[in-house]
């Protein structure tokens, strides 16, 4: 079983299935409930994925052994910045090494782009995902929004 990642559009069948995924998971952790379908509409309504496209960002589709199985993406707040946001692998296939294939291939193509610089930020229930930044060279840094769901906020030298 191997992991492929390629780029899609936020709005594609697999992109905006993947994006769905990963609001449902979202807001299940937090919330500590199943989430309602009209619930996950209105934060997609509320959190657009529009712009992870080229060149104000991307997104990238993880499959594995070839079904869809995870996301992740940025944006390009400003020259020479990712800020890194919608990483996701299903519950399902979660300790099998997507995440950290996701993140270097975000880091990858970030590179690619010209961007020197990766930030995130996420949540304090998240800790499996503060791990995950914390391997991959990620360090704490001061907050760089007043996002309501933020407790944490890493960054990392792409260069």
């Amino acid at each position: 079983m191997t992991w492929t990642v390629e780029a899609v559009d936020p709005n594609s069948a697999v992109g905006a299935g993947l994006l769905r995924e990963y609001f449902t998971d979202i807001v299940h952790r937090y919330w500590g409930r199943p989430a309602p379908a009209a619930e996950i509409d209105q934060v997609l309504a509320d959190e657009p994925s529009d712009d992870l496209v080229p060149p104000t960002g991307l997104l990238l589709a993880a499959s594995y052994d070839g079904e869809p199985a995870g996301c992740g993406g940025f944006r390009v707040p400003s020259p020479g910045l990712a800020e890194l946001t919608r990483i996701y692998v299903r519950p399902s296939l979660r300790g099998r090494g997507g995440a950290a294939v996701l993140l270097r291939e975000l880091e990858r193509a970030a590179v690619c782009a010209g961007l020197t610089t990766a930030r995130l930020d996420t949540r304090k229930d998240l800790v499996e995902a503060r791990r995950l930044y914390a391997r991959h060279g990620y360090v704490e840094i001061p907050a760089f929004n007043d996002s309501p769901h933020a407790d944490h906020w890493f960054g990392k030298s792409l260069v």
